[in-house]
């Protein structure tokens, strides 16, 4: 059977680093392994519209935003389909079919949905599409036949929403869906990077991310105002890297060859965060030192982008030819979920001789 992975994310602003840190990077690394056959990368503006319905011009206006920010993390067109969710019926279409197979409190119970709803405030007028997009992420799944999928431990209610549809499904028609498997990171260093004022999520409406967009100068103000240890007020304090974010970004971006490039006063992390930890390291230092990795690793990045910057055109056709080629495939489910649903009428030749040469037979 054909690996294929399906992954996305949703237009509401510029991808950051815990974007970059949580999936992007991955899967780059997934689609440079050669383990799989098919990569489909969806930009899921429907689903943002799901709590973004009365502003559709910040999706509209971050769909360009989000495909620079895929390109320029090193996400190829040739290997991996990029594509625009709204822009493929047919996973609306699926989405329809499955919502017999759910009910509205088995969707309640959903963790993740509870714990969205509680975030937007929703409790007492809930939108029945944001209440439905577990549904709609099935079919998103489904359409491509995803065998993998890339998730967060905090995703994993809702795949298994996925794969509860599909065993329904398959028993009540025929086996014709693909129950997917989570990919999930081993490390839990990337499972989510804090912001840069410490606080547990990176969000643009806090105003605590570093984009991957963001000019050097940009970034550097940023770390250097990155929030450590409100304990370690002079370079002698011990220090604590527990909560500490700048030792978080060092577990998620430090490399041992930073070290002779970078400090090389120090062998490895763990000989860095013991100094810290005993006093006589300060703050502003080994901000510097992460500045340094970050500028490194988001230099290629930002060249890549103003490269693609230069022609939008481009970008916008790998979109079209992306999402073309995507809803072939969708297309091609929805055919087999019709046919297993039986109402594939004009299709079914068979129907429709028998219906043919029953009202044949009874006029004679």
């Amino acid at each position: 059977m054909s690996k294929i992975i399906l992954t996305g994310d949703r237009p509401t602003g510029r991808l950051h680093l815990g974007h970059y840190v949580g999936s992007l990077h991955r899967r780059v690394i997934l689609q440079n392994s050669g383990d799989y056959d098919k990569i489909f990368i969806m930009i899921a503006d429907a689903q943002a519209l799901t709590d973004n319905f009365d502003d559709p011009e910040k999706i509209r206006q971050n769909i360009i935003e989000v495909a620079l920010d895929y390109l320029s993390a090193g996400l190829d067109p040739r290997v991996s389909t990029l594509f625009v969710q709204s822009q493929i019926p047919e996973l609306t279409e699926l989405t329809f079919y499955y919502l017999n197979l759910v009910s509205v409190s088995r969707l309640y119970r959903n963790p993740t949905v509870k714990a969205e709803i509680q975030l937007r405030n929703f409790e007492a007028n809930i939108p029945a599409g944001f209440l439905c997009y577990p549904v709609s992420q099935a079919a998103d799944i489904t359409a491509f036949h995803a065998t993998d999928v890339p998730v967060g431990q905090d995703q994993l209610p809702m795949l298994e929403q996925t794969r509860e549809i599909v065993r329904r499904f398959n028993a009540i028609y025929q086996p014709v869906l693909t129950e997917p498997e989570a990919l999930l990171e081993e490390n839990s260093v990337y499972q989510r990077l804090p912001g840069t004022d410490g606080k547990a999520k990176m969000s643009k409406s806090l105003g605590n991310c570093i984009y991957l967009a963001d000019p050097p100068q940009v970034v550097e103000e940023k770390i250097m105002n990155m929030y450590t240890d409100p304990l370690h007020v002079k370079v002698s304090d011990p220090g604590h890297i527990e909560g500490n974010t700048v030792f978080t970004y060092l577990d998620a971006f430090c490399r041992p060859e930073h070290f002779p490039e970078f400090l090389p006063e120090y062998e490895s992390l763990e000989q860095l965060k013991d100094h810290y930890q005993k006093g006589g390291l300060g703050d502003v230092k080994i901000k510097r030192f992460l500045n340094r990795i970050l500028q490194q690793e988001l230099e290629p990045i930002r060249r890549r982008r103003k490269e693609y910057e230069k022609d939008i055109g481009a970008v916008y056709q790998i979109l079209k030819e992306g999402s073309q080629k995507a809803r072939n495939t969708a297309g091609a489910t929805v055919d087999q979920v019709k046919r297993a649903m039986r109402i594939d009428y004009f299709q079914d030749e068979g129907l429709i001789k028998a219906h043919m040469d029953k009202y044949e037979n009874g006029n004679r």
